[in-house]
């Protein structure tokens, strides 16, 4: 049986050249390979392609290398979880290359299957989508997504054995199981190193045979940033934004498979209880969500998407955010709850571009639009200007084109379909009058008894 050679983080920071193209597992800070990178900045190997999800948070992990100038460009997701990374590529210091979450994870998964990439309908008619080659399959329109692949490839682990195979814990498979097959040199660092036989072949989720080298660390809860500890959470949160997440819950059916956004549906989460029924999942790969902890972390307890600590329910699961995006892109979650900057009348969302603010973050937000049963929409009717953000064409870029099912404002209740929203419910507190006043988009008016009454 292979052995595979076991190394100080100092000797893996060696093995990457400067310009290389670098993956880098985890999710936020959890699975990061946070002592590897370290041990990277302190190298000072510079020009780097970083591929992650993320770059870190300030001062730790990517973000080091990244405020040591080490790293020249960077592909992923989700870009503006780190404030200094935002403000390196608006005064250009780095170039970013931005995908939709579930894009990205397929396009190294491609990479380590040997494929030379794949057609999605994620990001067709959005800006991300726009120099893709598009294809005609079965009447519906799909970009072409090119493999990624990377010369090294630095991943964490809970545990593996001498011949290198690996298990990982809770959430913290995200992005690291795929990467581990998508680089010609592919580091662990792990947190125990077993001997042969100690582990259960059942359990592997890494065969050894794409591990080289293997580094065994020691991870703190400081390592771990934002999700080290259960963060203060919102406490007393009513109003509109409260009268919205209760009139989404009534949407939710027993037995249905769930993901909630950010904002606004963080709300719903905190109202469903075992009675709904309900299961919820996370696009880092989870289902079966539970409500935060009282105290502890991320050493103790899996991470949402929103990189916060969560408790596992009886009958949770943990897998790849390959197979995650597998999951949503193959319909089978029943309703996804997001938050929303416009709405139009061809029900067409923009949710992922601020106006004035650079296009760094898109996360799961397109392949969960395009690929969810149901789709629907809570946001305040109007913005902090008072603006309608139901209007008649979205001017901000597209999350997606024609998906939205159902919208949910503090004043009304809006159906999609035929060209047109439908005006199904006035919410309690509001007027038919109010509506027609603070809506841009024309609509017609079906009035109904409220869902779930």
């Amino acid at each position: 049986m292979k052995q595979v050679p076991q190394i100080t983080p100092q000797e893996a920071a060696r093995r990457v050249a400067d310009g290389a193209r670098l993956m880098v597992g985890g999710f936020g800070m959890t699975g990061n390979p946070v002592h590897l990178l370290h041990a990277l900045a302190d190298a000072g190997t510079k020009n780097l392609t970083y591929i992650s999800n993320n770059i870190g948070e300030p001062g730790i992990g990517g973000g080091l290398l990244l405020e040591q100038g080490q790293i020249k460009k960077a592909i992923g997701s989700f870009f503006t979880s780190n404030p200094e990374a935002v403000a390196a590529a608006q005064t250009g210091r780095i170039e970013l290359e931005l995908l939709p979450q579930g894009s990205f994870v397929e396009a190294i998964r491609a990479g380590g299957a040997g494929l030379g990439g794949f057609y999605t309908p994620t990001a067709v008619g959005t800006p991300l989508g726009e120099r893709a080659e598009t294809k005609l399959i079965n009447g519906k329109v799909y970009n072409f997504v090119p493999a990624l692949r990377a010369e090294v490839a630095l991943i964490h682990a809970w545990k593996a054995d001498t011949a290198g195979n690996l298990v990982y814990r809770m959430t913290e498979q995200n992005f690291n199981k795929t990467m581990a097959t998508a680089a010609d040199l592919v580091i662990a660092e792990v947190e125990q190193i077993v001997p042969l036989g100690e582990l259960d072949p059942d359990q592997i989720h890494t065969p050894g045979s794409y591990i080289d080298y293997l580094v065994q660390v020691h991870t703190k809860p400081e390592d771990l940033g934002s999700s080290g500890s259960v963060a203060a959470r919102e406490a007393g949160v009513s109003g509109a934004r409260l009268r919205i997440a209760e009139r989404a819950l009534l949407e939710l059916r027993p037995g249905s498979v769930v993901n909630l956004g950010v904002g606004i549906p963080t709300l719903v989460a905190e109202l469903i209880r075992p009675e709904h029924g309900v299961t919820l999942h996370s696009e880092n790969g989870m289902l079966g969500v539970g409500p935060s902890p009282d105290e502890g972390g991320a050493m103790d307890y899996p991470v949402n998407a929103g990189k916060v600590p969560v408790t596992a329910l009886p009958g949770s699961s943990y897998f790849d955010s390959a197979d995650s995006f597998a999951l949503i892109r193959g319909g089978h979650v029943d309703v996804a709850i997001m938050g929303g900057l416009q709405v139009d009348q061809q029900a067409n969302l923009a949710n992922w571009a601020a106006p004035g603010r650079p296009l760094l973050g898109v996360g799961g937000a397109m392949d969960l639009a395009e690929g969810a049963k149901r789709l629907i929409i809570t946001m305040t009717h109007t913005d902090k200007d008072g603006r309608p953000k139901l209007v008649p064409q979205c001017d901000l870029p597209l999350t997606a084109a024609q998906a939205v099912d159902l919208l949910i404002t503090e004043l009304g209740v809006f159906e999609f379909g035929e060209g047109k929203p439908t005006l199904i419910e006035v919410m309690p507190g509001s007027s038919l009058e109010e509506i027609q006043t603070k809506t841009g988009a024309e609509f017609r008016i079906a009035l109904r008894e409220r869902s779930g009454s």
